[in-house]
């Protein structure tokens, strides 16, 4: 199995959840303006859609997008997923708002049009991140285990504190519960971001 990853992206999530699963992968670094592979490949023959995440499977195929993988993850690892009928659902709404009302609205926030588009891309981030806290249920989104969606929420976290972006109790504890993970420190070393 292969991740393919540029350090720091949201590719991140994918590779902590493959690494706290205990899932064996080769990591594989994407340079994204060029689109090429470390090691000089054409990444868009793996992902036309030449971003990342992409995680090709043993079988030769491809999943591509942050919440298909991390649902693939926990589906494997029942102890990154969401116990109950309505485990599965829940997590992919958690996992469908991380990916649609932060992730998106954060890469507005790295690269605005405008010092006005980034002050209203910052304000909503802000509302984002009040909601999140409101609603942690214990040391984790979804109680007292980590779930594949913890790790998809530490990388927005990360790159909040990227731009300066403050974030409201209890989320910067949470931040630092899973920071101090093992699963999350090896994939910040294998990435040169430890």
């Amino acid at each position: 199995m292969k991740l393919y990853l540029a350090p720091g992206a949201c590719s991140l999530a994918d590779h902590i959840a493959l690494n706290e699963a205990g899932m064996e992968f080769e990591r594989i670094r994407v340079d994204i303006p060029t689109r090429r592979t470390e090691t000089g490949h054409d990444y868009t023959a793996v992902n036309p859609k030449g971003y990342v995440p992409a995680l090709v499977l043993d079988d030769g195929s491809a999943l591509t997008e942050n919440v298909a993988i991390l649902c693939w993850v926990a589906e494997r690892a029942p102890q990154l997923a969401l116990a109950g009928e309505m485990g599965r659902i829940r997590l992919i709404e958690m996992l469908s708002f991380i990916a649609s009302e932060l992730h998106k609205l954060l890469i507005r926030s790295i690269f605005p049009t405008s010092d006005k588009e980034k002050e209203i891309v910052d304000g909503v981030a802000a509302k984002r991140f009040a909601y999140l806290a409101e609603r942690l249920q214990g040391d984790y989104l979804f109680g007292d285990s980590m779930s594949v969606a913890d790790a998809y929420l530490y990388v927005m976290l990360r790159w909040a504190q990227a731009l300066k972006l403050p974030f409201p109790d209890p989320l910067p504890a949470y931040f630092e519960r899973v920071n101090g993970r093992p699963a999350v420190q090896l994939a910040l070393q294998n990435e040169g971001l430890a």
